[in-house]
């Protein structure tokens, strides 16, 4: 008898420490408790959709639109970045009372306003072969910067059709021309000129200079304003660069004329464009098209006249 009161005894807790352990399992997990089973059912947010691209190579944005990757890029950043010389030069490009200004600026903010798109002007570079540098290197989308075309830059960067074109131009001493002339015409020793020639270091003209003049003495300088010292001192007997800023020295200075004398070569071309990185095709064609639809069209007698405001 004993026994049996002993096993139902057994049983008794056997049920008892099951409801114990049921009520446990049915009570809430207290908060710091990690919560394990939600933290499995709660579905994780999902990820940003990444762009969608064709099999054509087209991007396709948020709101449907298909774009080429360069303007899906440029479209989804919201601004054009253009790429800009961090020396001033005025038309093209100067600031005034803290904002970037002159003929350079309008055309990009132009752009800029028909892809509906803000504009920064990255100022990083220092020369204009830096210009080049830096949008090859995928720091800026174009380059807006008084940038001239030349075989060695169309290495790195495509260039847009030309938006001016101006003739290379001599600017000469007249005591140290005379001294090389010996009475000879200025056609003549233009064309064999091996005097000395001032540029500006790293610009096209340093590049130019070595093909058009193969005999001359080339001396560079840091800027223009170093060139036109060097002329006006008699170190160098010519400087060499485009007419409008050549025909300026001397519109600025009237007085100039009686030291200094310009030969304009009809022959040789300076042809200004907008640079694009080479891995951009459709924003080529869209800068070639936005300058075939321009309104503005610019020679040197309106730069020369921006020059005036």
């Amino acid at each position: 008898m004993g026994a049996l009161w002993r096993r139902i005894g057994a049983s008794l807790a056997g049920a008892a420490l099951a409801v114990a352990a049921g009520t446990a399992a049915a009570t809430p997990a207290s908060p710091s408790a990690p919560v394990v089973a939600n933290a499995i059912a709660a579905p994780a947010p999902a990820p940003a959709s990444a762009p969608v691209t064709t099999s054509t190579g087209l991007v396709q944005m948020p709101d449907g639109r298909l774009l080429t990757p360069e303007f899906a890029r440029i479209i989804g950043r919201g601004e054009l970045v253009v790429a800009v010389l961090s020396v001033d030069q005025p038309p093209f490009f100067e600031e005034r009372n803290g904002k970037l200004e002159g003929l350079d600026i309008d055309l990009a903010r132009d752009m800029a306003n028909k892809l509906h798109v803000k504009v920064r002007f990255n100022r990083d570079a220092h020369t204009f072969d830096d210009v080049v540098s830096l949008l090859a290197r995928g720091q800026a989308d174009i380059a807006v910067s008084k940038l001239s075309r030349t075989l060695t830059r169309a290495t790195v960067i495509a260039f847009s059709s030309p938006y001016l074109r101006l003739n290379r131009a001599l600017l000469l001493n007249r005591v140290k021309f005379a001294q090389l002339a010996h009475g000879r015409s200025v056609p003549e020793v233009v064309r064999s000129f091996d005097s000395t020639i001032g540029v500006v270091a790293n610009s096209s003209y340093a590049g130019y200079v070595v093909n058009n003049f193969p005999h001359a003495q080339v001396r560079s300088y840091p800027t223009w304003d170093d060139v036109l010292k060097a002329l006006n001192a008699g170190e160098v007997t010519a400087a060499y660069r485009d007419e409008f800023e050549v025909k300026r020295v001397l519109k600025v200075d009237p007085t100039a004329s009686l030291r200094l004398r310009v030969v304009t070569l009809q022959d040789l071309e300076d042809t200004l464009a907008i640079g694009v990185n080479v891995n951009d095709p459709a924003l080529l064609s869209f800068v070639n098209q936005f300058l075939a639809e321009r309104s503005v069209k610019l020679d040197v007698s309106a730069v020369l006249q921006a020059a005036d405001h």
